[in-house]
């Protein structure tokens, strides 16, 4: 299944999306958004493939929005004006849809970035060299990622979200337990179903919750607390 999201300020545009995105049966709606603001936060949290985008739209148009993205999702744009097609491409848009938009135009365009997905496997890749970095499957990329620049791994759903110093965090389709796995013991422990930490990244502790930024609770569950309160005493003065 292709996740995806449609982003469009018309409240019938929007809705003419979510129904051909909901009839169309590889595709997945993980979000409806009606301007690109409110759809940012989405893409922080969660792996999104494939964002149906409209140009035309107030404060921010769809076109600068992918533009502000680090590492997008793949994009089809739909916009009623068509001079804006050859700017979608520059942007490596998987195809450009002119409203109003009929559902054999719609398929054939979710069919492009099916066959795109296809040739494009998003299976994860790991890569361990000497416990000082791993090579992390991210959206469409391989990400050199330093352990000493981990702070916390989250579990989310089938994904880990990796949260680092002075970076954006990195989502990878990965389980909690294959990373684990493929950090050094020494440095990492798992305190809790949904969270792995840096032991080294620990500053602040308090009432059973490791604190990371002064906003950051992580709480310490009773499967780990045995084997992190060990990890506490050897270092406790």
């Amino acid at each position: 299944m292709i996740r995806c999201i449609a982003i469009d300020d018309e409240p019938l545009a929007l809705r003419q999306i979510e129904a051909y995105i909901d009839k169309t049966p590889f595709l997945e709606k993980v979000g409806l958004f009606d301007g690109a603001l409110q759809a940012a936060e989405i893409l922080t949290q969660t792996r999104i493939d494939l964002m149906f985008v409209d140009i035309n739209m107030p404060d921010l148009s769809g076109m600068d929005f992918v533009k502000t993205l680090e590492n997008p999702p793949k994009v089809i744009f739909t916009t009623a004006y068509s001079e804006y097609a050859v700017e979608g491409f520059k942007v490596e848009a998987i195809d450009y849809l002119l409203k109003p938009i009929g559902y054999p135009d719609f398929y054939k365009s979710a069919n492009k970035a099916k066959s795109w997905f296809e040739t494009h496997p998003q299976g994860p890749v790991q890569v361990r060299n000497d416990n000082e970095f791993l090579f992390i499957k991210s959206d469409y990329r391989i990400v050199r990622i330093n352990l000493n620049d981990i702070t916390y791994v989250e579990a989310m759903s089938e994904y880990v979200k990796i949260n680092m110093i002075g970076t954006k965090p990195v989502m990878s389709l990965l389980s909690m337990k294959l990373l684990e796995e493929q950090l050094p013991e020494d440095k990492f422990m798992r305190i809790h179903r949904s969270y792995i930490v840096n032991l080294s990244k620990i500053s602040i502790i308090e009432r059973n919750r490791i604190v990371f930024d002064g906003k950051v609770y992580l709480h310490v569950s009773e499967q780990y607390k045995s084997k992190f309160q060990k990890w506490l005493d050897k270092n406790f003065l």
